[in-house]
């Protein structure tokens, strides 16, 4: 099968990939033609067996395979565009003749009612990938939409807003892409990209400084170590430690601006936990550099998209 060269198109340029594991800055786009290579279509080709499984018994058992036609892709709310170039591969992956005409980009704002793309080809092949489509696709542009609500939530503070690690397991590539489209930053990308001392990490080593210290004697000296905590005494522990970077694990907001008082620039601040759209914004203000949201990826409601065939040419 053709497989297509642009699946990803997004105005990050000039922006950056923030990891706490190095703190350095890389190209965007490149990345994402590297996943073009190296994941999406192993993703699609894992998507379609699935569903379509020993074939589509419907649309086999109504057309002859000869049927050709069109269809309209249509907003049915407002949303952000996330995942088109992930949505025309799924079908040219079933069917490299199949065409569009006209489409939105990644990071478009759309409005309800508004065509996103139109699909010209054989009726079988597009209607025995639509689903797996839109999945992508509506997943994609949730997540981006709901990105978008935070970061315009939180704009003017300062403040970046973080995803996690809370994905659909095998889409966090995707997941983590629609939320750049969106606006916000990527956190690690997984366990092997970033050091994260956890509250389950402090008990096992018996406390903040002895597990900093373990870190320390174990992993290259490039890396960042972000530390999480709950109050502020392990605030002014995990300083003593001399970590990079410091999460603050549930706290309220007038304990927040007490750590970061506290802290006072030694370390980079990160705010975590039961963030919502209602608490984001007063959470900004209390100086922290990031707040990251889980709910992103892991509650992220599929944006509403339709499919309609048109009547065969």
């Amino acid at each position: 099968m053709r497989f297509q060269h642009n699946l990803f198109k997004i105005d990050h340029a000039k922006d950056v990939y923030f990891n706490f594991s190095s703190l350095l800055t890389f190209n965007f786009t490149h990345f994402c033609k590297m996943l073009q290579k190296h994941i999406i279509r192993r993703l699609i080709q894992s998507a379609l067996e699935e569903d379509v499984g020993s074939g589509d018994i419907t649309t086999s058992a109504i057309l002859t395979g000869k049927e050709v036609g069109q269809a309209r892709v249509m907003a049915k709310e407002d949303m952000v565009i996330a995942g088109i170039g992930v949505f025309k591969e799924v079908f040219i992956f079933s069917d490299e003749d199949i065409k569009f005409e006209g489409s939105v980009e990644d990071g478009e704002l759309v409005k309800s009612g508004d065509v996103l793309t139109e699909i010209s080809g054989n009726l079988g092949s597009i209607l025995t990938a639509e689903r797996v489509a839109l999945n992508f696709l509506q997943r994609m542009c949730g997540i981006a939409t709901l990105t978008r609500k935070y970061v315009d939530e939180i704009r003017g503070t300062g403040a970046k807003v973080l995803d996690t690690r809370k994905t659909i397991p095998g889409l966090r590539v995707l997941d983590k892409y629609a939320v750049r489209v969106g606006g916000g930053f990527n956190h690690r990308f997984g366990l092997y990209d970033g050091i994260l001392i956890k509250d389950n990490h402090i008990d096992a080593a018996g406390g903040i400084s002895a597990a900093v210290n373990s870190v320390s004697g174990n992993v290259p000296h490039t890396l960042k170590v972000e530390v999480e905590v709950k109050n502020l005494k392990e605030v002014e522990e995990a300083l003593s430690a001399g970590v990079d970077a410091i999460m603050l694990d549930n706290m309220g907001v007038e304990e927040m601006k007490r750590a970061v008082f506290l802290i006072n620039g030694r370390a980079l601040v990160e705010a975590s936990g039961n963030v919502t759209l209602s608490s984001v914004r007063k959470i900004a203000e209390t100086g922290v550099d990031f707040i990251s949201v889980g709910a992103l990826t892991h509650s992220a409601p599929a944006s509403d998209i339709s499919l309609r065939i048109k009547a065969p040419l």
